[in-house]
């Protein structure tokens, strides 16, 4: 992980293919395998990966409810190597005031016959990048990749 003034960043290698990766990625059936740290469950609303698409994501802990999650807009589609998203504004460019309001990078580069899987995020200032720092966002972020790498293991 690195911080970088309003910046976070981590990054793994995956064991599979950028295709592989891409599918647990845009298949809402398979990001809620392992977008939010287990055992939370994951529920996908919108998975709409077009720019402008929305991208909704709920949570619940047990048997409560769902609650809130990520609630964003695509900026940026590159199948199998780029995905772009914000919070700060909603399907179809609408502004939005979240609670957190930051911008992701996913990409996917091929190395070996592997995967070099990196999320830089960006945040609207230095002290909403420490907030997020500190809710966890290493290991969050962290674990979700690695449930991301077992889930592609065995996706055919």
């Amino acid at each position: 992980m690195t911080a970088v003034n309003n910046e976070l960043s981590i990054s793994r290698l995956i064991n599979a293919a950028p295709s592989k990766v891409w599918k647990a990625w845009s298949k809402p059936e398979h990001l809620a395998r392992w977008w939010i740290p287990h055992p939370i469950e994951c529920k996908v609303v919108k998975l709409d990966l077009r720019p402008g698409g929305g991208f909704e994501t709920r949570m619940r802990e047990g048997d409560g409810d769902f609650k809130p999650h990520v609630k964003a807009c695509f900026l940026d589609i590159v199948p199998e190597q780029r995905l772009v998203w914000t919070t700060t504004l909603g399907e179809g460019w609408r502004p939005t005031e979240p609670w957190l309001a930051l911008t992701a990078i996913i990409t996917f580069a091929a190395e070996g016959n592997g995967t070099h899987y990196s999320a830089r995020v960006m945040h609207k200032n230095a002290a909403d990048s420490r907030k997020h720092e500190e809710m966890g966002f290493q290991e969050g972020w962290g674990t979700t990749i690695d449930q991301l790498a077992a889930f592609v293991e065995h996706l055919e």
